[in-house]
């Protein structure tokens, strides 16, 4: 397709299980893309085709496909529904010109449905909902269309009304256009619409012409006066509503029984095509906001919105053209850092399949491979073009892990196939810590680094084991004390002498250390005070009490003495060592804990338990926000409380809550906490010998 005009680029979106990945394949099929109609069950539908996907039977990663009708190219995206693999989804609906909000009509309006919406919101995107599986046991079509009006507004209208219910469901009538159709063995066929529907029909016909004519003055005009609207001329306003957001239709059926897929198709083919929707701002190199058009004659600028590897093609960017052309073997500049690449064969991936084009033009969607060092996020510009995008703002990751290689030697292996997929999925974040020396991977969930672990032993041939991180505590003291640090060595030849006396006293949190020399008369040469200093820092990064790091500590050197010919450096630094531990020791030392500063957002009627389990978990709770269906609860709580939480608040809130959590402060450890943390460091340390 070389006419933006002539491109739809749609995602399909919602919570887990709703059925998205069974109604692209009954898209595809019934567009003549594939001749058998895949299932999730069998694994064999076109964009679940990873070894992972098909053995949980669940999508974990966004797949780009594509469809013609009528001489419209569709490119549709099919996208995760779980909390711990959204970042596909996220990426999807910024490239995007509409979104098709699936639901399952059993389950209703769930979590992932409210906040996709809302992130659809934010871009203006055109939105359709599909109510799936309306052959199923306590599918309640009407009662899902009263809570999507409840949730997003009355903008949110029926255009299709299900034949039959549950187990009898077999079709839909299409409320604009009074006609109706039936699945029978797979087939779909026009019908007349039942007879024992007119009433409901008519009625809901009633109420769509209602919020089309609220929608265009000269129709509301008509309306009011009582002249008849032509269906013609209500199929031109709906569509124009649609397109610009002012109506949200809602569309009925059962995709693995391929009914209502026709219809939700001829929907589609009045959805927005990118000259419709504004792209996103770019951003300049300057900081300054850069409006794009739409236009294939314009410098090129592009936005890879995912990335992953294939068996066959290597290191693969998926990206949106905003702005100008895209040709095979061409040069551009990655805006990042300012770095040029030559794009070699561009291709339209059909789930696992790549075809080869030689160009893709603004508004459009492929794929380039080999690209040398391109990540999603980057933006691919025309050379002499600099223009940036805005962060995909993916969430933070909820629960760490350390992980350790399985074989020795395999560290480097495992670094950098964790840094290999951290690509492929940006919620999935990988970083060494230094206090602790542990490789922590982060992630959404603990399935969601399982995944990542179980893709490392298949695509890098590496093992590693998972442990929870350790609390980076902290050790501090909280009196004053002096005491003596002295070194004396003699043996056959020259001796070693240094001899300390140091008070150390606590600082306020954060402050740090600080070391104060207060010797005067030459007690301790001046070259050898460095040595001293250098002694207590070291001393300091093992703790006392557990083999934590030493903080916030004052340390005054006062007095000491040397020797003329055994003094020296060394000497001095055991000294110094010495005595710093030997003061610590009388000074009341303690340990420390992170406190977190931690925001759950949670359904009211499950406020309540969330606040009871934070108290649990020594958590001081700071307020609620009301906002609207949800509350936010404020809370601090201690780190340690926090490292298997995001399981907890599944449980408690039915997988509708989730939290955001960042460092606060360091405070003192309960004793009886405390002395569990430095029995198991001994018995660590006791282990390791």
């Amino acid at each position: 397709m070389n006419d933006p005009g002539k491109i739809r680029n749609i995602a399909l979106v919602g919570h887990r299980g709703t059925g998205k990945t069974s109604l692209l394949e009954a898209m595809l099929y019934r567009s003549g893309v594939v001749t058998r109609l895949g299932s999730v069950q069998d694994g064999t539908t076109v964009s679940d085709f990873d070894d992972d996907e098909k053995r949980r039977q669940l999508s974990l990663s966004g797949t780009l496909t594509h469809i013609e009708r009528q001489g419209v190219g569709f490119n549709l995206l099919d996208t995760p529904g779980d909390s711990s693999f959204l970042a596909d989804t996220i990426a999807a609906l910024r490239v995007v010109e509409t979104a098709v909000m699936v639901v399952n009509t059993v389950n209703g309006v769930e979590v992932q449905t409210e906040r996709l919406w809302a992130r659809a919101d934010e871009r203006g995107l055109a939105r359709v909902v599909f109510c799936n599986m309306l052959d199923r046991e306590r599918a309640d079509f009407a009662g899902v269309v009263e809570a999507l009006r409840d949730a997003f507004g009355t903008q949110v209208v029926p255009v299709h009304l299900p034949i039959g219910a549950e187990h009898d469901f077999r079709g839909v009538v299409d409320l604009l256009r009074g006609t109706a159709s039936v699945v029978d063995d797979g087939s779909t066929s026009e019908a007349e619409v039942p007879a024992d529907m007119a009433d409901a029909v008519a009625e809901a016909r009633d109420a769509l012409i209602e919020a089309i004519v609220e929608t265009d003055d000269a129709l509301m005009e008509q309306y009011l006066e009582g002249e008849e609207i032509g269906a013609d001329a209500l199929i031109e306003a709906f569509a124009a509503a649609f397109r610009v957001g002012r109506l949200f239709p809602v569309a009925a059926g059962s995709a693995t029984h391929l009914a209502g897929v026709d219809a939700l198709l001829s929907l589609l083919d009045g959805s927005p095509s990118p000259l419709d929707i504004a792209p996103p701002p770019g951003i300049a190199g300057d900081g300054e906001g850069v409006e794009l058009i739409c236009d294939p004659a314009a410098p090129t600028v592009a936005l890879v919105f995912k990335t992953f590897a294939d068996q066959f093609s290597g290191h693969v960017n998926v990206f949106r053209v905003f702005q100008g052309t895209v040709t095979s073997d061409s040069g551009a500049t990655i805006t990042r850092d300012g770095h040029k690449e030559r794009l070699g064969q561009l291709l339209k991936p059909q789930g696992k399949e790549q075809k080869q084009i030689d160009e893709l033009v603004a508004g459009d969607i492929g794929a380039v491979a080999k690209l040398k060092d391109v990540v999603t996020g980057d933006a691919i510009c025309a050379e002499g073009t600099s223009v940036a995008f805005p962060p995909f703002g993916f969430p933070a990751p909820l629960m760490s892990f350390a992980v350790a290689a399985r074989s020795k030697g395999d560290e480097d292996k495992v670094m950098n196939a964790l840094r290999r997929l951290s690509e492929e999925d940006p919620m999935l974040q990988v970083h060494r810590d230094t206090q602790t020396g542990e490789t922590i991977v982060s992630g959404m969930s603990q399935v969601h680094v399982e995944v990542a672990v179980e893709r490392m032993k298949r695509r890098f041939g590496v093992e590693v084991d998972l442990h929870p991180p350790r609390v980076p505590y902290r050790e501090t003291i909280k009196g004053t004390a002096k005491a003596q640090g002295k070194h004396k060595k003699q043996t056959g030849g020259r001796g070693q002498f240094a001899d300390t006396w140091m008070e150390v006293s606590p600082r306020a949190r954060g402050e740090g250390f600080e070391f104060v020399d207060k010797i005067v008369g030459g007690a301790i040469p001046r070259n050898f005070i460095p040595a001293v200093e250098k002694g207590i820092v070291e001393a300091m990064s093992d703790g006392f009490l557990a083999g934590y790091p030493l903080v916030d500590v004052q340390v005054r050197l006062y007095d000491g003495k040397h020797h003329p010919v055994d003094s020296s450096d060394m000497a001095f630094k055991i000294a110094g060592s010495i005595g710093f531990k030997a003061a610590v020791e009388k000074a009341q030392p303690v340990l420390l804990e992170p406190i977190m500063n931690v925001h759950i957002t949670a359904p009211e009627e499950n406020t309540g338990d969330v606040i009871g389990d934070l108290n649990s978990r020594r958590g001081r709770v700071l307020g609620t926000d009301p906002r609207g269906q949800y509350s936010v609860v404020s809370a601090e709580v201690p780190l340690a409380e926090m490292l298997s939480y995001a399981p907890d608040l599944t449980s408690m809130t039915g997988g509708r809550g989730d939290y955001t959590m960042e460092f606060l402060r360091y405070e003192e450890v309960p004793a009886h906490i405390a002395q569990k943390v430095i029995d198991e460091a001994a018995k660590a340390r006791e282990e390791s010998r």
